[in-house]
């Protein structure tokens, strides 16, 4: 409501907005119609039978994810014994599935041991837009190319990663392909749900808007048994992937709920994606205090303990330009010290171009976009996925020692 003086002796003019009342049977409609351009969005993004599919890779490509000279690859190829590619033209290239399997030949020493479980990373943070999900993905088709079997667990009941999956949320996603199921209690493995994604090497456990429901089961089974321990729920109902999968990631929703407390009591590691600005560095101050206050409240206070193997800050969304930036970038390094990734996420036209056709810088081909932004995003995203496979690596190694130790 706005309002003007007149000029003196005339009183007040109110100039009202006109109100636009909108009733449920209104946001029914919007809902539909909206989800009615989704489908047409997608079914314009992606090919005709609508399922996205991962891109092929050159020569040059697949001698760097296996970490050899291009002439490596030539002489493998004489040899026979791993899958030829395709001649496209005058050059050669290899559909995902024959990459990873050159990949996990040829970079063995990388690949999980048989006595050793997968690794769980839940990707958290308090604020919503610090591109949690990206980097949650991203990460996923990154540790895929280099040859581990990866399961993302989405979590979010906005369904993000499972759109960038190529599946709807609210219309091709039922109870049963949700954690739903396990936080109501109706099961207790997670395996049920596990479903392939078009990325080789890539499981997928979706999310939709239903799983709102679990901040609502998880403290209601906590009610009726007081003996049942709600944060452990998901914990154990991974325990079979962990043999299934070289590494679990969880993207979480953008808040400390019932939900994402599972995802952090089930993580072995931790990412939390940090643009450097104050707002989001003052969220993710409140985070730690208010995870730290729950830690004591539910595991130390029953002389119980909870490790982490690695707790990353990743820098993302940068903008090298922005000079306000600069200071918060160097609050982060103080606060955080060396659980900061040397790595920095720029925020590029290339990250907009992929997100606008519902994918990541793995998914646009070479030649999309401007090659100079195009690899600078692709080579932060490299580098941010060698990082954390080090410390995946490592460990799998740890837990080898233990058991021999």
């Amino acid at each position: 409501m706005s309002t003007k003086l007149a000029p003196s002796g005339e009183g007040i003019r109110i100039h009202r907005a006109p109100i636009r009342r909108q009733s449920l049977a209104d946001i029914e409609a919007q809902a539909a119609r909206i989800a009615a351009m989704m489908g047409q969005i997608r079914t314009a993004m992606l090919p005709p039978a609508s399922v996205k599919q991962a891109p092929a890779v050159s020569a040059a490509q697949l001698a760097e994810l296996c970490g050899v000279d291009k002439s490596k690859i030539a002489y493998r190829l004489t040899r026979g014994d791993l899958p030829a590619g395709t001649m496209v033209g005058n050059r050669r290239e290899w559909a995902m599935t024959d990459a990873r399997t050159w990949v996990r030949d040829l970079r063995h020493e990388h690949m999980r041991p048989a006595q050793a479980a997968g690794t769980t990373i839940t990707v958290a943070n308090f604020k919503g837009g610090v591109a949690k999900t990206t980097s949650a993905v991203t990460l996923a088709q990154g540790l895929a190319m280099r040859g581990h079997r990866v399961l993302v667990v989405d979590l979010d009941p906005q369904g993000s990663a499972t759109t960038l999956f190529g599946v709807l949320p609210g219309a091709e996603v039922e109870p049963e392909h949700t954690a739903m199921l396990l936080f109501s209690g109706e099961e207790e493995d997670l395996s049920y749900a596990i479903r392939p994604s078009y990325w080789p090497g890539i499981d997928l456990i979706c999310a939709a808007p239903l799983l709102f429901g679990a901040e609502f089961a998880l403290p209601a089974r906590q009610t009726r048994d007081p003996g049942f321990e709600f944060w452990r729920c998901l914990d154990r109902g991974l325990d079979q992937a962990r043999m299934d999968y070289d590494v679990i990631l969880i993207d979480t929703p953008p808040a400390l709920s019932y939900v994402t407390i599972n995802a952090l009591m089930a993580a072995d590691g931790v990412i939390m994606p940090l643009p450097p600005s104050a707002l989001d560095f003052a969220s993710s101050a409140q985070f730690w205090d208010l995870f730290s206050d729950l830690c004591n409240q539910l595991i130390r206070s029953r002389g119980q303990d909870k490790t982490f193997e690695f707790i990353d800050v990743l820098l993302s969304r940068v903008e090298s330009s922005d000079a306000a930036s600069s200071v918060v970038r160097q609050w982060v390094l103080e606060a955080y010290t060396d659980k900061v990734l040397p790595i920095e996420i720029p925020k590029t036209s290339v990250a907009a171009t992929a997100s606008a056709e519902f994918g990541t810088v793995y998914d646009l081909p070479r030649g999309a976009v401007n090659s100079k932004t195009f690899g600078r995003a692709r080579d932060a995203f490299d580098r941010m996925c060698e990082l954390i496979e080090q410390q995946i690596v490592a460990v799998w190694a740890a837990q080898i020692e233990q058991m021999e130790g």
